[in-house]
């Protein structure tokens, strides 16, 4: 072959590769966005919601219908104005009452019987109270186009290194925890989550032993697959899992529960850190009666964090995204601090639930 013929294949090899390198590159999602500090005609929707946290048990059927132009706009904020095909955020359109993308739910975290577990068990409620109220008003300063709505994210069901009498290696709560937390919630005109860890148990088993709280419009759901050992390990020796069937078991039941009901829909918390903490994700079916929150709790150095975020939250998405922050662990390592709500706002897509513990 002459030197013109082959400067002319390599040349067009080239054009080639750099066809199909700026067409990958189209198919990911950036690795850093501004934040979105203006958007115009956004509007909150909280006539249905605001509603419900000054009377939980208020009627809510024919309030106000979902207004989609909103939701579009709101959810295309998230992703910083951009549209990644395959989330189901965009084709899914949640029922009247619906939180997310309205608001963004700032938990605290933790169980009342213990310190370690996090901050709801390690300080007494006058300083919670106050901690609810700097975290809340830094979050509305870093975006005001989304009111910020406060919550209760309590472990119900607690996974124990003891088999227990059962043998399922979990706790349930008794009734006067629970409703604790739930007026507590209540008293933040906030909504309360309910946290599951089943350890030998299943989704399945410990869901409905909380119907009779799920039934009220303002508690929800969370799901942690770190202590569900499915192989038969003690909860603590090892990182659990959870299948997408399994959660979509924990979708299918609430979606029941909210159209038998008349509820408002409902919002459905599930942890995660690692890639197998849930397998088969894309197989996870959110429904307009449950909104799906994939929450990135893993504790680490701001960068470690966002590394753990792009690989196992934004980067296989479901529908909503949350982060966790630590207040003792994150800052175990420099920079000694937790991720402020100007970086976390960088991430892709924006969480729209930030969980305190």
């Amino acid at each position: 072959m002459d030197r013109k013929k082959l400067w002319i294949t390599s040349a067009f090899s080239i054009s080639i590769l750099a066809v199909m390198w700026c067409f990958l590159d189209l198919q990911k999602p950036p690795t850093e966005h501004p934040v979105t500090s203006d958007l115009p005609d956004l509007k909150p929707q909280t006539v249905i919601f605001d509603t419900l946290r000054k009377n939980p048990m208020a009627e809510v059927t024919g309030i106000n219908g979902l207004d989609s132009n909103d939701f579009q706009k709101r959810v295309r904020a998230l992703a910083h104005d951009s549209i990644p095909k395959p989330w189901q955020v965009f084709s899914i359109y949640p029922e009247n009452g619906a939180i997310l993308p309205f608001y963004r739910i700032v938990a605290m975290y933790g169980n009342f019987y213990s310190k370690h577990m996090g901050i709801l068990g390690r300080i007494p409620e006058e300083e919670l109270l106050a901690l609810y109220e700097e975290e809340l008003r830094s979050w509305n300063q870093a975006d005001s186009l989304t009111p910020s709505l406060p919550a209760v994210h309590y472990i119900a069901i607690t996974a124990q290194k003891d088999p227990g009498k059962e043998g399922w290696y979990r706790l349930r709560m008794p009734e006067n925890q629970i409703q604790k937390a739930i007026q507590l919630g209540r008293a933040l005109d906030g909504i309360t989550f309910l946290d599951v860890q089943v350890g030998h148990s299943t989704v399945e088993k410990e869901i409905p032993t909380l119907e009779k709280y799920l039934l009220e419009k303002d508690v929800h759901l969370g799901i942690d697959p770190e202590w569900s050992m499915k192989d038969g390990s003690v909860p603590g020796t090892k990182i659990g899992t959870l299948d997408a069937a399994d959660i979509n078991f924990a979708i299918e039941y609430l979606t029941h529960l909210v159209k038998e009901n008349g509820l408002p829909p409902k919002v459905l918390v599930v942890h995660r850190f690692t890639r197998n903490m849930i397998t088969n994700y894309q197989e996870i079916k959110a429904t307009p009666q449950v909104q799906v929150v994939i929450n990135m709790d893993g504790f680490g150095f701001p960068a470690k964090k966002v590394d753990s975020y792009r690989g196992f939250v934004g980067g296989m998405p479901v529908q909503f995204t949350g982060i966790k922050l630590f207040y003792l662990n994150d800052k175990l390592t420099p920079p000694y601090r937790l991720m402020t709500p100007a970086e976390i706002l960088k991430l892709y897509p924006k969480p729209i639930y930030i969980q305190y513990q």
